[in-house]
């Protein structure tokens, strides 16, 4: 199956005719996994999991230069180091199925967040050996949490969709800027960057006690369902075909049954069925009236890799600033503080301009405008950076909000480009793992460049050449040759 390909385990949809016909399509059940409705103080707890997704990462670049201080590094390995992570997202991101099949969605977000607090402390309280290992634990308990969260937040909101998404994409964001605003000051409290680290191995701890809940009822239920006739297989009903795209859109959407059934029991024809389901959702004259879908295999449509490029640009110039902007802003003479403040700047921006960039994703019926007005704002700062560097919290501001609509902009094309849901989930699944090991050249390049030549000038010459990619990249990315997607929803709004 092409879900199977990407690594990823799509919602059961093959249900009987008759079983289908049991319930009116408004009765359906609306969610991708069977079970009962979360309670919603527990749903609510996957928005304080998102919120423990960014900052073991984020804190990191304001203590960068004590680090290498510390441990005698230069620009080189600190480059590696800010690449590490990105590193085991595309490692264990395919693997995470794996996981939940075996343990449910419920338990692996437990594992993971134990597995991130494990690394925090780790890493901070270990020798130079601990700092890899540990870094590597956090990027592999953040890889998890990038898969799952997305998927259950929209299985317990499956009515509210688009706020879901909102809200988990500002948790994630928020946490970030946060971590980046506090990292130095923590630092200069505590007298180094290990505590300041360790810091941030105490709210995954809190958020997994919390999360214990939702496994003991897992299991209450599970034991309850052992008693009956059996746990009835979820299905999408035809009106609820938006969802499930979006939900296929997501970082490499998994969608786990919780109950631990037997491969017999979770049967089920996902490709037959949604087919079924975008056929049913549209028209025949309709689709009859638009050019077909590009027929070729996922790998083989230059669409595939013009996005999966655009995601490795993107995140690339994220994570290049988020690692080395505080080192970037105290060589041009300001404190550490002030430069957390810039790094705070550059990534909470990212919230106000994904939730705008969305009115342009369909202007003359292509993307192109929102991917190059996403993508512009990275090129100015980069020159600004370079010629200006005294103006470098302008330059933040306008880099902050590049970023934030980037990310956007290229979770909507996998969506857009997906010719059915498991053709998104294929897509989202293969530039998401390329695009991050594309994007780990950022950090790594940027950092060796700085060391070899001295200066600052040429990791940013390389880091505003790779911006300019991005623009070009928009263009082709963004255009329509081919109606990719056998339902395209006009109205839809992913955000980061």
């Amino acid at each position: 199956m092409v879900g199977e390909a990407a690594g990823v385990t799509v919602g059961e949809t093959g249900r009987t005719t008759a079983d289908k016909t049991a319930k009116p399509a408004t009765e359906a059940t609306e969610t991708l996994e069977s079970g009962p409705a979360t309670p919603p103080l527990l749903a609510a707890l996957i928005f304080l999991v998102a919120l423990n997704l960014r900052p073991a990462i984020a804190g990191v670049g304001p203590v960068l230069t004590r680090i290498g201080d510390d441990l005698g590094w230069g620009e080189s390995v600190l480059g590696v180091l800010g690449a590490m992570p990105l590193w085991a997202f595309a490692a264990v991101s395919p693997l995470i199925r794996f996981v939940t099949k075996r343990f449910g969605t419920n338990r692996t977000i437990l594992i993971a967040l134990l597995v991130l607090a494990a690394g925090d402390l780790i890493r901070s309280l270990g020798g130079p050996s601990g700092v890899w290992l540990g870094t590597f634990a956090v990027g592999a308990g953040i890889a998890a949490g990038n898969v799952l969260v997305p998927v259950i937040a929209k299985r317990d909101y499956a009515g509210h969709v688009a706020v879901a998404t909102g809200v988990y994409s500002g948790c994630i964001t928020a946490g970030s800027a946060i971590a980046g605003l506090t990292a130095a000051p923590l630092a200069a409290r505590f007298g180094g960057w290990r505590p300041a680290l360790a810091v941030w191995a105490v709210p995954p701890l809190i958020v997994a006690a919390l999360w214990l809940i939702r496994v003991v009822r897992d299991g209450q239920e599970n034991r309850n369902a052992g008693t009956g006739a059996g746990t009835e297989v979820s299905s999408a009903a035809p009106s609820s075909s938006s969802s499930m795209l979006q939900a296929a859109g997501s970082s490499d959407a998994v969608v786990a049954d919780d109950s631990d059934q037997s491969g017999a029991d979770r049967a089920s024809a996902p490709n037959a069925s949604s087919t079924a389901v975008t056929a049913a959702a549209e028209p025949a004259a309709e689709l009859a009236a638009k050019p077909a879908p590009d027929p070729r295999p996922l790998w083989r449509r230059p669409m595939t890799w013009w996005v999966t490029l655009f995601m490795g640009l993107q995140s690339s110039a994220f994570y290049t600033m988020s690692n080395w902007l505080p080192s970037l802003a105290t060589a041009s003479g300001f404190t550490e503080s002030q430069a957390g403040v810039q790094l705070f700047v550059f990534q909470s921006l990212g919230i106000l301009s994904g939730l705008l960039i969305p009115v342009l994703m369909h202007v003359r019926g292509n993307q192109i405008c929102a991917a190059l007005t996403a993508s512009a704002p990275m090129v100015i700062a980069g020159f600004g950076w370079m010629l200006l560097p005294r103006w470098s919290m302008l330059w933040s501001v306008i880099g902050g909000a590049g970023q934030g609509a980037s990310l956007v902009v290229a979770l909507t094309l996998i969506s857009l480009r997906g010719r059915d849901p498991q053709d998104t989930v294929a897509l989202s699944g293969l530039a998401q793992s390329l695009g991050y090991l594309i994007a780990s050249i950022g950090p790594l390049a940027f950092g060796s460049l700085a060391e070899l030549s001295g200066t600052w000038i040429a990791p940013l010459v390389l880091f505003t050449a790779f911006a300019v990619g991005q623009c070009v990249v928009a263009v082709l990315a963004g255009a329509v040759r081919w109606r990719n997607s056998l339902h395209e929803v006009p109205h839809l709004k992913m955000s980061a």
